[in-house]
């Protein structure tokens, strides 16, 4: 029995429980240590003790990466709903509707414009809450709509993936996202613009058999997963142990799939730098 609630009257009860946020404290899934909230926030989502970088909001990693967290969100292209009329355990037109409750977002995919060390640069980020971070019609419009941006204002064009793959909910629409941003990033290619992709944890299936894999320069954030299929499935296709670490970003820094493995505290200025050094611009002091 809880004495709080079934014998203190209601005025005294009120006083002995006090509401408590439950995300005051999180769990470092890596040391088990418990952060205040506020702390990993400030530490953009990063773990101040193991350096363990947990997975940050699309707002918080845009204010923190453009020049006074000032930028200009760029409109998402609607596509149709539910072409498939979908439906598992619930209507797919039923997730969308709690995913874009959850995270304030139309998709999975966020477009901002703005100024990085002074210099203009057209971005995407994939958020993984939002139906884990699935490439459907309006993810991959948004990524093709991105591209095209950047290569109307002549600007360099940074993507944050963090995926489970193509969305099992679209089909063959899904699928079809593939070749799309595919030919969207051999225009950008064309038209001489730096494409940089930030492989976030984590980034599988589809996203990583397509534009996860086709940018000038490839960076990782520690520990981050990336990878086709999973780890468990290979193992048991190749009937082979795999190698300690396989697919980590580490890993694949050391065996040339990944450029640099850059901490979340030093994304903003090593992006800064690279999209100077390709597009020949002066360094940010001189700017």
């Amino acid at each position: 029995m809880n004495w709080i609630s079934n014998v203190v009257p209601p005025k005294i009860r009120s006083i002995l429980k006090r509401e408590t946020p439950e995300n005051l404290w999180v769990k470092c899934p890596e040391s088990g240590a418990l952060v205040f909230h506020k702390d990993l926030e400030a530490n953009l989502f990063v773990v101040p003790g193991s350096g363990y970088h947990m997975k940050i909001p699309p707002k918080a990693r845009l204010d923190a990466l453009f020049d006074d967290g000032a930028y200009e969100t760029i409109a998402v292209p609607e596509v149709p709903a539910d072409p498939l009329k979908f439906r598992d355990v619930k209507r797919y037109t039923d997730r969308l509707k709690e995913n874009r409750a959850k995270t304030g977002a139309y998709d999975a995919v966020t477009l901002a414009a703005g100024a990085l060390q002074g210099m203009q640069v057209t971005v995407a980020v994939q958020d993984f809450e939002f139906l884990g971070g699935s490439l459907g019609m309006a993810a991959g419009e948004a990524i093709v709509a991105g591209m095209f941006r950047a290569i109307e204002r002549h600007t360099p064009f940074i993507i944050f993936t963090a995926s489970g793959g193509a969305r099992m909910h679209e089909g063959m629409f899904s699928l079809m996202q593939m070749p799309r941003t595919t030919v969207a990033v051999q225009r950008l290619k064309a038209a001489k613009l730096p494409y940089i992709v930030v492989l976030t944890n984590p980034t599988t299936g589809g996203v990583t058999a397509s534009y996860a894999m086709l940018g000038d320069i490839h960076l990782a954030e520690p520990g981050a997963v990336i990878g086709f299929a999973g780890a468990r499935v290979i193992e048991q296709t190749i009937r082979e142990r795999l190698p300690e670490g396989f697919q980590r970003a580490e890993y694949l820094r050391q065996h040339g799939m990944v450029d640099l493995v850059v901490p979340r505290v030093e994304m903003r200025e090593t992006l800064g730098r690279l999209c100077r050094v390709l597009t020949k611009a002066p360094p940010a002091e001189a700017a």
